[in-house]
C-alpha cells in the first residue's frame, strides 16, 4: 500500500482529482480498508492498526527508512482524513484530543470581512456558510506562513476545510517522535529470535513473482544478449553487461546479481556456463581455472550443487538496500549507488534527452530510485506512462519485451536499425501474477503467516 502511495505521489499532484481516483482504485485492488472508520468495520481497523505498528517496528531502524515511512503514512493519512464526512471528521478530532473551539455565529459575523479577505477563496457569503475554528497560533504555523488564515490576539481562525493541515502536522509530530522512541527500543526487540529475521527483511522484502521459472527458458540465444541489453535490460543490468564485455570479469556481487537476472530471463544452466566461460577466458582466466573456480558457483545458483537451493533473481529492493558496491564493483542500483554526475554522463551516452535526464536526477535526489528506473523505461521505450509499478529487474525485461513485440500498447517501437517507427497496438498488458514469494527464502518462512493476515500492506 505504501509503495503505491509513493508512486502516485510522484507521478500525480497530491490531492488532485486524478490522484484521488487512481489511489482509490489501487486501494480497492489491494483490498485495503481505507473506509473502515466510515463503515464502522472493527475487524478491518484492527488489521490496519496491527499492520501499521509492525511496519513502524521495521521502518524505525534507520533515518532513511524513518523518513520514507513518515512521508508515505502522511500522504495516506491525508487521503483517508479528507474522505471522511464532516461529522466523522469532528468525531475523529474529539477522539485524538484536537477538538478546537468553533467560533459562534455572532463572532463570525463580526469578523466576516476580515475572514473573507484573509482566507483565500472565501467570499462573505461563503464565510457565513463555513464553520471556523479558533486555533492557537503554534498549531497553525503553516497556514499562517502561507497567509491562508486570519490572525487575531494570538489565535488563527481556521476554516473547517483547512483543518486537515493542522491535523497532519500533529500526526507528523507524534509519528516522528514515536518512530524515534521505537528505534531506542530496538536492541531489546532484536534480541527476540522470533522477531529479528522478520524485522530485518520486512523493510526491503519483495512480494511478487520471483521469476525463478520462466516460460521462455532456453528460447533466448547467447547471440541475442548484446542486443537485448540495449533494448530491454534495466540500467543496473545494462551496466553489468557492459562491464563484463569490457573487462571480461565481474566480482562476486556482480556475478550473482547479473547471473541470476540472466537465469530469470531464460538462460539454461548450460547456456550460463557457456556464456560466462567464453567471456572469462577472453580475460585473465583460463578454461581450467574457470572450471575449478567459477563453474561450481554457477551450478550452485541453479540449485545443482550444495543445498540444492534454486536461487531467485534479486528484486529492486534487495539490490538497493543490501551489499553496496565498492571500488571496482559494478553491481548495485545505478540510481542509488552512482554519483549523480557519473549517472548523468551515463544517461547522456545512452542518448537520453536532457529533459529526461533532469527528471531522472530529480527523482534520484528525492530518493525515488525505482521511480527513476520507471522514468528510464518510459524514455527508452518512448511511452508516456508504463502503467505498472516497477519492483524487479526481470519485470522490467518482461514488460519491455511485451511492449516491443506488441503485447502492450506502444506509441513507437524500435526497428532493426535501432530507430523508432510508428506502430499501433491496442492490446492491454496485465502485470504478471503468480504466487507471492519473497526474494529471500528464509524471509519467506518468517513472513508466511503474516502475509495471509495482513494482505493490505
Amino acid at each position: 500500500v505504501l509503495k503505491v502511495v509513493e508512486n502516485l505521489g510522484v507521478s500525480h499532484v497530491r490531492s488532485s482529482d486524478a490522484y484521488k481516483t487512481k489511489l482509490e482504485a489501487e486501494l480497492r485492488k489491494l483490498k485495503f480498508p481505507y473506509r473502515a472508520l466510515a463503515e464502522d468495520d472493527y475487524e478491518a481497523r484492527r488489521k490496519d492498526h496491527i499492520s501499521h505498528f509492525i511496519l513502524r517496528l521495521a521502518y524505525c531502524q534507520s533515518e532513511d527508512l524513518r523518513r520514507w515511512f513518515l512521508q508515505q503514512e502522511m500522504d495516506l493519512f491525508r487521503y483517508r482524513f479528507n474522505e471522511l464526512t464532516d461529522s466523522l471528521m469532528q468525531k475523529f478530532l474529539e477522539h485524538v484530543n484536537l477538538s478546537f473551539e468553533a467560533i459562534g455565529e455572532d463572532l463570525k459575523n463580526e469578523l466576516a470581512y476580515e475572514l473573507s479577505v484573509s482566507t483565500p477563496g472565501f467570499s462573505l457569503s461563503k464565510v457565513k456558510e463555513q464553520m471556523f475554528y479558533k486555533v492557537g497560533l503554534a498549531d497553525a504555523v503553516d497556514l499562517f506562513r502561507a497567509r491562508r488564515v486570519f490572525i487575531k490576539d494570538g489565535f488563527a481562525y481556521v476554516p473547517f476545510k483547512e483543518i486537515d493541515v493542522i491535523v497532519l502536522n500533529n500526526y507528523r509530530t507524534k509519528l516522528s517522535k514515536a518512530l524515534a522512541l521505537t528505534a531506542r527500543s530496538l536492541p531489546s526487540i532484536q534480541s527476540d529470535e522470533r522477531l529479528q529475521p522478520l524485522l530485518n527483511h520486512l523493510s526491503h522484502s519483495y512480494v511478487g513473482p520471483d521469476y525463478s521459472i520462466q516460460k521462455n527458458t532456453g528460447k533466448i540465444s547467447l547471440d541475442q544478449i548484446d542486443a537485448l541489453s540495449v533494448k530491454s535490460f534495466p540500467l543496473c543490468m545494462r551496466q553489468l553487461h557492459r562491464a563484463l564485455r569490457d573487462s571480461h570479469h565481474l566480482r562476486h556481487g556482480g556475478r550473482m546479481q547479473y547471473g541470476l537476472f540472466l537465469k530469470g530471463i531464460g538462460l539454461t544452466l548450460e547456456q550460463a556456463l557457456e556464456f560466462w566461460k567464453k567471456e572469462f577466458i577472453r580475460g585473465k582466466v583460463d578454461a581450467d581455472k574457470f572450471d575449478k573456480g567459477y563453474a561450481y558457483s554457477i551450478r550452485h545458483s541453479y540449485g545443482k550443487e550444495g543445498k540444492r537451493t534454486d536461487y531467485t533473481p534479486y528484486s529492486c529492493m534487495k539490490i538497493i538496500m543490501s551489499n553496496p558496491p565498492s571500488q571496482g564493483d559494478y553491481h548495485g542500483c545505478p540510481f542509488r549507488h552512482s554519483d549523480p554526475e557519473l549517472l548523468k554522463q551515463k544517461l547522456q551516452s545512452y542518448k537520453i534527452p536532457p529533459s529526461g535526464i533532469t527528471q531522472i536526477l530529480e527523482l534520484v535526489k528525492g530518493v525515488h530510485y525505482q521511480l527513476a528506473c520507471q522514468k528510464y523505461f518510459e524514455l527508452t521505450h518512448d511511452v508516456d506512462d508504463i502503467g505498472f509499478s516497477l519492483n524487479h529487474p526481470n519485470q522490467y525485461f518482461t514488460e519491455s519485451q511485451k511492449l516491443l513485440s506488441g503485447g502492450r500498447e506502444l506509441k513507437k517501437e524500435f526497428n532493426n536499425s535501432g530507430n523508432f517507427q510508428q506502430r499501433n497496438n491496442s492490446q492491454e498488458s496485465v502485470n504478471s501474477s503468480s504466487t507471492p514469494t519473497s526474494s529471500n527464502a528464509k524471509a519467506d518462512t518468517e513472513l508466511e503467516g503474516l502475509e495471509a493476515y495482513f494482505t493490505e500492506d
